[in-house]
């Protein structure tokens, strides 16, 4: 097995500027680390986390935890995770989350506090007091995404806000007949997300003089789970509204196909929009809030890497990102009766 002296001497250096060179700790010259990693590369040579873990007191590992892998939303956030830990140098285990149950017991009692990560990001968790205890007592910086964690730094965009937005943006078209359709408050995804765009929907619908009684209806937060309440929702022309804010853009696209297939013309018959920016909105030509998942995992590996370095600052408040509207021919104003 090859040694760093062996990439020392290849290179023609110094043992200690091979090191330095490899670890990125201390200066060696553009020209001089080329040189070494030309050598390490020729011969093999694959630096031990081990050793190098014993010198810094750094595994170079990040502990990821996600209630979901498969969703669109957290999948962007997690990819760009995984490429701002690989781009400085960092692994990242996985831990897929789930809701209340011993496996999820097991992962903070057990996989987090025993195993060496040098920090922990939380993607979309809502995490109990007695969680958030445990985490702080591992002594291990922590970044969440979505909501607000105890004396964390978290990333997130104002839901409330951005719900208020898309529903004024239907209520400025001249739509009064509008209906909210989003996530169960039984079930919620995380950091109270459901409740939140549902209150953002009526604070602008009672802003407007509008009536929000029976103007909720609620259902997965996917294309199938908007496809099947929309077929249900809008197979009755009686009760049929003229305006759907949808929680998702996924439930967004479902209502829309499910409205395509009753032959509801969109946006004659009835605007939608929704909240994420997700890659098929173009396609299906969706109004929608942009979020920007991929500089959200991007800012929160920034984040914890800032607070790993020498005289890092004490966790701050929440960071509230921007949402910007995007308006496509999903929405346009009611047709005249």
């Amino acid at each position: 097995m090859s040694a760093i002296a062996d990439v020392a001497r290849l290179a023609g250096v110094a043992k200690a500027t091979a090191s330095r060179a490899l670890s990125g700790r201390g200066y060696v010259s553009v020209e001089t680390r080329q040189k070494v990693i030309d050598a390490a590369r020729q011969i093999g040579y694959v630096a031990s986390p081990n050793a190098a873990s014993l010198v810094t007191g750094r595994t170079k590992s990040i502990g990821v935890v996600i209630p979901f892998i498969s969703r669109w939303f957290f999948a962007e956030i997690l990819e760009s995770i995984e490429v701002a830990l690989l781009e400085q140098g960092y692994d990242m285990t996985l831990y897929n989350l789930p809701a209340d149950s011993p496996e999820r017991d097991s992962i903070f009692e057990f996989f987090l506090a025993r195993k060496r990560f040098d920090g922990i990001i939380s993607i979309g968790v809502a995490l109990s007091d007695p969680e958030v205890d445990q985490l702080h007592r591992l002594g291990r910086p922590l970044v969440g995404i979505g909501g607000t964690i105890r004396g964390v730094p978290t990333i997130a965009i104002d839901d409330i806000a951005a719900a208020r937005l898309a529903t004024e943006h239907l209520l400025s078209l001249g739509h009064v007949e509008i209906l909210h359709v989003g996530g169960s408050q039984l079930d919620e995804m995380d950091f109270h997300v459901h409740s939140n765009r549902l209150r953002g929907f009526q604070t602008a619908m009672l802003a407007a003089g509008r009536h929000i009684d029976g103007c909720f209806y609620s259902c997965e937060f996917t294309i199938p789970g908007g496809y099947e309440r929309g077929l249900a929702l809008l197979g009755d022309p009686r009760r049929r509204p003229t305006a759907i804010f949808a929680a998702s853009d996924e439930i967004a696209i479902g209502l829309i196909v499910a409205a395509r297939e009753l032959g509801i013309q969109v946006p004659a018959e009835l605007s939608v929009i929704g909240i994420d920016g997700h890659p098929y909105a173009d396609m299906f030509r969706l109004t929608t809030l942009e979020q920007h998942p991929r500089e959200q995992g991007r800012l929160a590996v920034a984040s914890l890497l800032s607070a790993l370095g020498p005289g890092a600052a004490p966790p701050g408040n929440p960071t509230l990102l921007p949402t910007n509207l995007v308006i496509r021919s999903s929405t346009s104003a009611p047709r005249p009766v």
